[in-house]
């Protein structure tokens, strides 16, 4: 008799209990091997995980950068005014870019987006005509370029959503007083702003800023800020831009 059967004919109970410990081994073995497996993929699952984020991370940063920068690259040429709106007592909506109602409660609604700089564009196109201008209210032919650089960037056919039009931008009741019959006419609309500049420049005696500030935020808002610059964001922004366009064409 082979000893196996031997043993298995003396000691059957051993046996079974040899037979099932030996399958519980291969059984323990099969576990093992699959826990191992279930974590060498989560171990590939982490791996990847973390990868993938430094990768989305970079991604991030890179996509950031690049549009602070472009963002930076705009800001140097244009100009943002905001437009507001606000209820009066009577239920009335009321628009406009220069809050200057301080019991009113201001929402700003959108941001005027001025036409960007065109490198190609031809500052030079009305050079005749402002030059004829400035020679008849006295007034350095620089500053009326450098006004229309920033109120229209040239674009005679320009509207701003407040309805400003023209080189000048001049609004349709601003150009009534002043006798312009044709804000989208250049010679007509670089005429009606000069005479509007050259009075608030007699009015504020020769204060160029103030006459910038009331040019583009009203005389009402320069006069209820004691005669200073209103704080107004927008107005700020646009006299010191119209001096920087001053000091370039002057050649300064």
């Amino acid at each position: 008799m082979r000893p196996s059967r031997f043993f298995h004919a003396v000691y059957p109970k051993a046996s079974g209990l040899y037979g099932g410990i030996k399958h519980r081994c291969v059984r323990d073995q099969k576990n093992i091997e699959l826990s191992n497996m279930i974590k060498y993929y989560n171990q590939m699952q982490n791996n990847i995980y973390r990868l993938f984020r430094f990768h989305i991370t970079l991604f991030s940063k890179i996509a950031i950068a690049a549009l602070l920068f472009f963002f930076a690259a705009a800001l140097t040429d244009t100009a943002r005014a905001d437009i507001y709106k606000y209820e009066d007592n009577e239920g009335v909506l009321h628009l406009t870019n220069v809050p200057s109602d301080t019991g009113a409660k201001y929402v700003m609604v959108m941001r005027e987006k001025r036409i960007l700089f065109q490198p190609q564009l031809d500052v030079n196109k009305y050079d005749h005509i402002i030059n004829k201008t400035a020679d008849k209210f006295k007034l350095d032919s620089a500053l009326i370029k450098a006004i229309i650089k920033a109120e229209s960037n040239f674009n005679h056919r320009a509207v701003s959503p407040v309805g400003a039009q023209g080189l000048m931008q001049l609004m349709p009741k601003t150009a009534s007083q002043l006798n312009v019959d044709d804000s989208f006419h250049p010679e007509k609309n670089i005429e009606g702003g000069a005479r509007y500049l050259r009075y608030l420049l007699n009015l504020y005696k020769g204060n160029l800023s103030l006459a910038l500030a009331a040019y583009n935020a009203g005389e009402g808002a320069v006069a209820k800020y004691n005669y200073n610059i209103p704080p107004y964001r927008e107005t700020q922004n646009y006299v010191r831009r119209v001096l920087s366009f001053y000091r370039s064409f002057s050649g300064n």
